[in-house]
């Protein structure tokens, strides 16, 4: 199983499901797990359950809420310690160094840091990586309107001094009303779907997915074809 950590402070738990969502297409067992501290997911996530600690599955996706470690999930699911998942990728919704210790991450695995561009989402994202030994590579995947120079060349000044190594791609996504007015529709109806969503955001899911995957290009445009008529 890989782990994959979409960190920072940025609301990142449409984008990972979505992504999850093009995975499974690809015929992959998939993991959400929701480490923030805020658990949007447990209000959007449709399910019967109510439990403090629980494991929806939402359109063949799993999603993990409310635990605070591996552990706990393998405890829920009546695993052994040092079993491992049957899953293929465990997609990890981090907001804190905590989540990102406990949850096991480690240097070898994909990271990905999403964030907007409004002080709370840097401050607050770039503080998980504050106490990181090693030095560790990170996609960028920035939430932006224009797109500026001015704001990217921010973001690498408030990090300079943590053991960050940016990857050379930076992943875009347009801070679009026409995006959000889609992302909430879809919520309103307990769907994973990319109508109305823009050319541009719809590119950057595929992008991240493939990836995470490294499938090829017909495997992720076939995915996408089935995301499509969802």
């Amino acid at each position: 199983m890989e782990k994959i950590a979409f960190i920072g402070g940025y609301d990142k738990t449409d984008l990972i499901m979505q992504v999850a969502k093009l995975i499974e297409y690809m015929g992959k067992e998939v993991l959400v797990v929701d480490a923030t501290g805020m658990q949007k997911s447990r209000f959007i996530i449709p399910t019967m359950q109510a439990e403090k600690q629980y494991i929806a599955t939402y359109e063949k996706v799993d999603v993990a809420i409310g635990f605070q470690t591996l552990d706990e999930i393998k405890k829920y699911k009546s695993m052994e310690t040092k079993q491992n998942f049957e899953y293929d990728y465990m997609l990890i919704d981090i907001d804190s160094y905590r989540g990102y210790y406990y949850f096991g991450v480690k240097t070898e695995d994909k990271k990905y840091f999403v964030t907007s561009f409004d002080l709370y989402s840097l401050r607050k994202g770039l503080q998980v990586f504050k106490r990181l030994e090693t030095p560790t590579e990170v996609t960028k995947v920035e939430f932006t309107k224009e797109m500026l120079p001015d704001e990217d060349n921010y973001l690498n000044y408030l990090s300079k001094s943590l053991k960050i190594k940016w990857n050379s791609d930076i992943i875009y996504f347009p801070f679009d009303t026409g995006d959000l007015n889609a992302i909430y529709a879809n919520q309103r109806t307990g769907r994973i779907r990319i109508k109305g969503l823009s050319t541009q955001y719809t590119d950057g899911i595929s992008y991240i997915a493939q990836d995470i995957t490294n499938c090829s290009d017909s495997d992720i445009k076939k995915a996408f074809r089935l995301l499509e008529k969802n």
